[in-house]
C-alpha cells in the first residue's frame, strides 16, 4: 500500500512543508534577494528585527535544504538572536550565472546579502561546507564577524590527503558520487557515513523520493563546488583568522575525520576552542541535537544579553543590486 501512495504523495515534500511551517512560526519569513550579476540568495530573516539583539547565521552544508539541517534548533536560538538561515548558492532557491565556484564567492555572496538586510555584525555557524564557506568570511570580512563555529568543516584538508587515505574516499568522483547522491544505494551508503547509527530498513521508495525532491537540482555546479574546495588545496595557503572560533566535531565522523579539527585547532591557534561530541558521527547536528545546541549556546550566548527587548520592523531590502 504505502509504495503506491508514495507515487501519488511525496512524504519528503510533505516534511519539507512541514519545516517551513515551523520557521514561519518561529517568527521568520523566506525572502530572495537579488544581488546583481546573475545572482539570487534566499534567506529565512527574522519578521521583526530587534536591535538590541545580535545576529545570529546558521549556514549549512551538503544534503537536504538549510531549512532541514537547522530545524531542531532555530527555536532554540530566537530569543537570544535575530536569526538568518540562508540558502548558499546552488542549494534551495539561491543560484547565480556567474562561473565562480569558490567558497570565497559563496562568502561574498553571504555578506552582500546580510548588508541587504541592514546586518552588519554577526555570529555566523557553519556546518561542513558552510564551515569553509564560514572561515572565507572570516578570513575577507572579519569586521563583521563575532564569534564563529566551525562544525565537522575539513576546512585544513589538502588535497594530498585523499592520496594519502585520510578519507573513505579515494577520488574526488567517488566523493561526489556520495554526497550528492542519484540512487538509493548511494544515499544509503551517504547515511551510514554520516551516522554512528544511521536508519536501517529505510524502503527503497522512500529514498527514492528524497533524491528526487532533495537531491536533482545543480548537479554539476554542486560537483564544481567540491572540486573547487578540493583541487590543489594545501594548509600552507591557508590564511589564519583571529576570531574568537568554536571547533565543533562529532568524534566518529568519516567525511572529515577528526585529525582535521586537531589540524584546524592547530592552525588557528589561541583563539580557537574545540569540543567534541562522542558517539556522533558527521550528521552531528542531527544525530546529537541537544548536546550540538549546548555547546552553540554556551560559546555564542551573551550572558549580559537582553532576552526581551522591544520590535521593530525589519527594514528588508530585498532585490537590492550591488
Amino acid at each position: 500500500m504505502l509504495p503506491k501512495l508514495s507515487k501519488c504523495f511525496s512524504f519528503t515534500a510533505s516534511r519539507d512543508w512541514v519545516y517551513r511551517h515551523l520557521f514561519a512560526s518561529a517568527g521568520l519569513r523566506s525572502v530572495a534577494t537579488e544581488l546583481g550579476e546573475g545572482t539570487t540568495m534566499h534567506c529565512w530573516v527574522p519578521k521583526l528585527q530587534k536591535p538590541c539583539k545580535p545576529s545570529l547565521v546558521l549556514v549549512h552544508g551538503f544534503g537536504a535544504n538549510a531549512m532541514w539541517q537547522y530545524g531542531e534548533h532555530v527555536r532554540q536560538f530566537m530569543g537570544h538572536f535575530n536569526v538568518y538561515v540562508p540558502d548558499l548558492v546552488f542549494f534551495g532557491e539561491s543560484f547565480t550565472s556567474r562561473s565562480d565556484r569558490s567558497e570565497s564567492f559563496q562568502a561574498e555572496c553571504l555578506v552582500k546579502m546580510m548588508e541587504a538586510h541592514g546586518v552588519q555584525r554577526m555570529s555566523l555557524v557553519g556546518i561542513s561546507y558552510g564551515g569553509f564557506v564560514g572561515y572565507s568570511v572570516g578570513v575577507q570580512f572579519p569586521e563583521v564577524v563575532e564569534k564563529l563555529v566551525l562544525c565537522c568543516a575539513g576546512v585544513c584538508l589538502e588535497e594530498v590527503d585523499m592520496q594519502n587515505g585520510l578519507f573513505r574516499v579515494s577520488t574526488l568522483d567517488e566523493a561526489s558520487n556520495i554526497l550528492l547522491p542519484q540512487t538509493p544505494d548511494k544515499l544509503r551508503e551517504l547515511m551510514k557515513l554520516s551516522f554512528v547509527r544511521p536508519a536501517r530498513g529505510v524502503p527503497t521508495w522512500f529514498l527514492q523520493d528524497f533524491i528526487q525532491v532533495m537531491c536533482t537540482d545543480y548537479i554539476e555546479e554542486k560537483r564544481e563546488l567540491l572540486e573547487a574546495i578540493l583541487k590543489g588545496r594545501k594548509l600552507s595557503d591557508l590564511p589564519k583568522i583571529q576570531l574568537p572560533t568554536l571547533i565543533l566535531w562529532g568524534e566518529q565522523d568519516q567525511v572529515f575525520p577528526l585529525e582535521l579539527a586537531h589540524r584546524l585547532k592547530r592552525h588557528i591557534g589561541e583563539n580557537a576552542q574545540m569540543a567534541i561530541i562522542k558517539n556522533a558521527g558527521h550528521a552531528v547536528n542531527l544525530e546529537k541535537p541537544k548536546e550540538f545546541a549546548k555547546h552553540l549556546k554556551a560559546f555564542l550566548i551573551d550572558t549580559g544579553t537582553t532576552k526581551s527587548c522591544p520590535t521593530s520592523p525589519l527594514s528588508s531590502r530585498e532585490n537590492i543590486h550591488f
